[in-house]
């Protein structure tokens, strides 16, 4: 044996390395507790964040099943429009027809027998040109003659639609 082997009998080598193995395990044991500690948090994460998917997706399933509801909402609403435009364009065709006959029964002339006339109308030699707001009435008021006169007269004319500028002949006074 050598001499300083011989001379130091208590050797620190054994205590360190034995020092050094405790605070390995000291340093493992710290670090299984925050391996478990991050483990925990993001299972905790995960948890969370499923849990809001979860919310996104029932939300989604609402608004899907909404949104055909809404669909099938418009598509009756716009089929009972299309019914009631259909029943509204025959009113307004009837409506236009009875319009057509009555104002042919009104272009067709009248001949009315005055008490104590000689016979129908006869126009005169004058004219009268149609202003805005004219109608049959007005005119036979303004020149002093009956409208069953004036009618009579102007068997060609439409006295629901008169132009300005129209020429009517005037009956015989």
């Amino acid at each position: 044996m050598d001499t300083i082997s011989r001379e130091n009998n208590t050797s620190y080598l054994p205590f360190a390395g034995l020092i050094a193995g405790v605070i390995a395990l000291i340093l493992a044991i710290v670090g299984l507790v925050q391996v478990s500690k991050l483990k925990a948090a993001n299972q905790a994460f995960q948890d969370e964040q499923t849990a809001k998917v979860a919310a996104v997706e029932a939300s989604s399933a609402a608004a899907t099943s909404a949104a055909e509801g809404a669909t099938r909402s418009i598509s009756g609403l716009q089929r009972s429009t299309q019914e009631a435009f259909g029943q509204v364009a025959g009113e307004i065709t009837r409506i236009n027809g009875e319009i057509v006959k009555i104002q042919e029964a009104a272009a067709k002339p009248k001949v009315v027998a005055k008490a104590g006339a000689a016979g129908p109308a006869v126009a005169g030699p004058d004219e009268y040109v149609v202003v805005g707001g004219d109608t049959g009435a007005k005119i036979a008021r303004a020149k002093g003659v009956s409208l069953a006169d004036l009618i009579a007269v102007n068997p060609g004319v439409n006295w629901t639609a008169l132009k300005v500028g129209q020429k009517v002949k005037l009956p015989k006074k």
